[in-house]
């Protein structure tokens, strides 16, 4: 199994050093048999995110059509009003502009060859999608979730149901070949679940253990009866 965590410009950096971490453990915790890789669409660059202009290197391109994991992260930077035009025109890749709003910093991606290549990754039926936090926006707006259940931020959830997509307000939502968690943090969570899902709950509990972290809430389906109102 090899995963693929997609760095863009202004990506959280939580979002993808806690999955990685926990994903590069599994692989340990597996003899091998899972790998794990950053990339971006542009190919092998420096690529910074939107903290502090802290950068990370995508080894490769985004290979849509491998069998494994897709992961995309969430952006970093300020919280501002959905539809924000930018502070200033799109520069090269790789350039950090401060004090950018997350909304813009997601919506740049769409400018991009991403998502065309996960749109390609999607429609593959060897490759299992997963977000972490804004990731599931960036999904959202280039209409790849349309009536497909999903999680972010809780301050997206809204955004998320606009495009067509059904939000749930869960920490992890699995909905087949498309794994979603909501805030930062749950990139942890969607981690362990990823490795309890695609090797087993004796690797993920080993990874737990490691990191001496318990996992959150319950990881939602769409399965089993609807609840009466509480």
């Amino acid at each position: 199994m090899h995963a693929q965590i997609v760095l863009y410009d202004g990506f959280d950096p939580l979002d993808v050093i806690a999955p990685y971490e926990v994903l590069s453990a599994g692989a340990d915790a597996c003899a091998g048999t899972m790998s794990v890789e950053l990339v971006s669409s542009e190919g092998p660059r420096e690529v910074v995110s939107g903290t502090g202009g802290l950068t990370l290197r995508a080894t490769s391109a985004l290979d849509a059509d491998r069998p494994g994991l897709v992961l995309l992260p969430g952006a970093s930077g300020r919280v501002g009003e959905l539809g924000e035009a930018p502070d200033q025109a799109a520069g090269a890749p790789g350039e950090w502009r401060r004090n950018e709003s997350i909304s813009v910093l997601l919506g740049r991606t769409l400018t991009t060859a991403l998502p065309g290549l996960l749109r390609t990754a999607m429609a593959n039926p060897r490759v299992t999608v997963t977000a972490v936090c804004g990731g599931s926006l960036v999904l959202a707006m280039a209409g790849l979730l349309e009536g497909r259940y999903a999680t972010t931020h809780h301050l997206g959830l809204d955004l998320l149901d606009a495009t067509g997509a059904h939000a749930v307000r869960a920490r992890i939502v699995d909905d087949g070949d498309l794994v979603t968690g909501a805030g930062v943090t749950s990139g942890l969570d969607l981690g362990l679940y990823l490795l309890e899902r695609e090797l087993g709950p004796r690797i993920a509990q080993a990874v737990e253990d490691l990191f001496a972290h318990e996992r959150r809430g319950t990881v939602w389906r769409n399965q089993g009866p609807v609840p009466a109102a509480l």
